[in-house]
């Protein structure tokens, strides 16, 4: 139809770059990490979580959560569905989640890059990033990219004091656990984080 294509976004921290990403994300497509890095890199800068280690952090989280560097939905498993139950019937009286019973559980299911889960997540994230009740009235925009990486820099956000504490002591498996709530993906966190504090330069701004 004639229509230009949109211009590509520009990053506001170009000392980490496509490359760089591509080498702590082997097994992803380059043409996802050049689409969705800028939005995600964007993304920590209204937080002031634009230094090395936060970033390192929010990369080495999409490597463990959402490897494809895309924001995705949740999967049916044997953590969050019974033995034929209805889809993610294990979530929906998870009062830790904030959730209220059915269908809270597939509702509020994981999404996005951080793979946010549960009501409250949902309702607090949402609202730290401006959108108010929107989350919890429409989940799926949570699988939009730049609402994504919003989300996935406001919960870093919300334990960055705990992060920068756990990564000075060098103990990646408490900075995972600070996110994931366990251990999950822990050997992808780790191989990102390492390869990308030896790449991502100390200072990181422009």
């Amino acid at each position: 139809l004639g229509l230009a294509a949109p211009a590509p976004i520009v990053s506001l921290i170009p000392a980490v770059t496509a490359a760089m990403v591509c080498r702590m994300f082997p097994n992803t497509p380059a043409a996802n990490i050049q689409q969705n890095l800028p939005v995600v890199l964007n993304a920590l800068v209204p937080p002031q979580l634009d230094n090395k280690s936060m970033i390192l952090m929010a990369l080495a989280t999409i490597r463990a959560e959402t490897e494809s560097f895309l924001p995705i939905s949740e999967g049916q498993s044997s953590f969050n569905t019974s033995p034929g139950g209805h889809p993610f019937d294990k979530y929906d009286f998870r009062t830790d989640l904030g959730n209220q019973g059915p269908p809270d559980g597939a509702q509020f299911k994981g999404r996005g890059f951080v793979q946010l889960t549960g009501r409250t997540n949902y309702d607090v994230h949402g609202r730290s990033i401006g959108m108010g009740e929107q989350l919890i009235d429409n989940p799926d925009l949570a699988n939009d990219p730049t609402i994504a990486a919003q989300l996935l820099a406001s919960f870093i956000k919300s334990c960055e004091v705990r992060l920068q504490l756990a990564l000075a002591a060098g103990d990646l498996t408490a900075a995972r656990k600070l996110v994931n709530g366990g251990s999950n993906g822990l050997d992808r966190f780790t191989d990102a984080y390492n390869l990308g504090s030896s790449l991502i330069p100390d200072s990181v701004s422009a």
